[in-house]
C-alpha cells in the first residue's frame, strides 16, 4: 500500500493521539527508558486490524531511533562515554537486535506481555530494595570481564528489543547499574546509545521486509524529538536521584498497565 494511502486510513483525531503518544514516549525514555510501553501499544490501537506485526514494530522504531538519536547526542555532549564499555556493548547490541528482528514474526503475541510484565516487576523490586543502587557512579570490573559484561548486555537486551523492545532502555539501565557498578546517570549515556543502535538495527531489517509506514513514522519522530531533547536536559539537571525516582514510576505505571492487559487477555 502506499505511504498516503497508509495514512488516509487513519483519522485526525488518531494521528494527534498518535503524535502525543510519540512526545510522552520520547520524554520518558530519554530520561529512564521504557518509553516504547507508550508508543507500541498507540500504535498496535491505532492501525487498522489488518497492518501486521511487522508494520507496528517498524513505524515504532521509525519513531523511537528519532528521538533516541536526539537525546543520545544531548547526552554526550555532557557526559562521555567510556570506550571499553560502550564499543562491545553497540556492537552485541546491533547484531542482537537484527537477530530478533528476524525473530520477531515467530514469536506468539499472547506470550508477549507476560514477559515484559515479569521483567518489569523484577528490576523494579530489585531497584526499590536497594535505595542507594545507582545514585553513585562506582565501576566494579575492568579488562576482560568489562568487557564480556558490555558485550552480553548488549547481545541479550538486543535480542529482546528486535522481537518486542518496550522497556529496552530501563534495561539496559538498570543491566549497566546492576552489573558494571555504573551510575544511573552514567548507564543513561551508555543506554541510549545502545538503544539507538538496536532501534537501528531492527529498522533495517522491517524497512528491507517493506514494513514501514514511513509517512505516519516520519511524523510521529519529530514528536519523539522534541520529547527526547526535552527530556534528556531535564535528566541531565537533575541528575541520578532524579532518573532513579522517574525509573520507578515509569516501572510501576507499565507494569501496573501490562498486569491489566494481561488480565483482560486471559479472561
Amino acid at each position: 500500500m502506499p505511504p498516503i494511502d497508509q495514512l488516509l486510513e487513519l483519522s485526525v483525531l488518531t494521528i494527534l493521539l498518535l503524535i502525543g503518544a510519540a512526545f510522552l514516549a520520547g520524554w520518558v525514555d530519554a530520561v529512564v527508558g521504557g518509553g516504547g510501553l507508550i508508543q507500541l501499544p498507540a500504535l498496535l490501537t491505532a492501525l487498522p486490524e489488518d497492518a501486521s506485526t511487522g508494520a507496528v514494530l517498524g513505524t515504532n522504531k521509525l519513531a523511537a531511533a528519532a528521538g533516541t538519536a536526539v537525546s543520545s547526542w544531548t547526552y554526550v555532549r555532557r557526559i562521555v562515554p567510556v570506550a571499553a564499555t560502550v564499543v562491545p556493548l553497540l556492537v552485541c547490541a546491533l547484531l542482537g537486535s537484527a537477530v530478533g528482528a528476524g525473530l520477531a514474526g515467530f514469536i506468539p503475541k499472547p506470550w508477549l506481555s507476560p514477559i515484559v510484565l515479569l521483567a518489569l516487576l523484577a528490576v523494579g523490586a530489585y531497584t526499590l530494595l536497594r535505595p542507594s543502587m545507582g545514585l553513585e557512579h562506582a565501576p566494579r570490573h575492568s579488562g576482560r570481564a568489562h568487557l564480556l559484561r558490555s558485550g552480553g548486555i548488549g547481545g541479550v537486551i538486543g535480542v529482546y528489543d528486535g522481537i518486542l523492545g518496550p522497556g529496552t532502555g530501563s534495561f539496559f539501565i538498570i543491566a549497566m547499574v546492576a552489573l558494571l557498578g555504573y551510575g544511573f546517570l552514567e548507564a543513561s549515556v551508555h543506554a541510549k546509545l545502545a538503544n539507538l543502535t538496536t532501534n537501528v538495527g531492527a529498522l533495517l531489517v522491517f524497512g528491507t521486509q517493506g514494513e514501514v509506514w514511513w509517512i505516519l513514522g516520519a511524523v510521529m519522530a519529530l514528536a519523539n524529538v522534541l520529547g527526547g531533547y526535552l527530556g534528556a536536559r531535564l535528566a541531565l539537571r537533575l541528575g541520578s536521584g532524579f532518573v532513579r525516582g522517574v525509573f520507578l514510576v515509569v516501572t510501576g505505571v507499565l507494569a501496573l498497565r501490562l498486569t491489566i492487559d494481561t488480565v483482560t487477555l486471559l479472561t
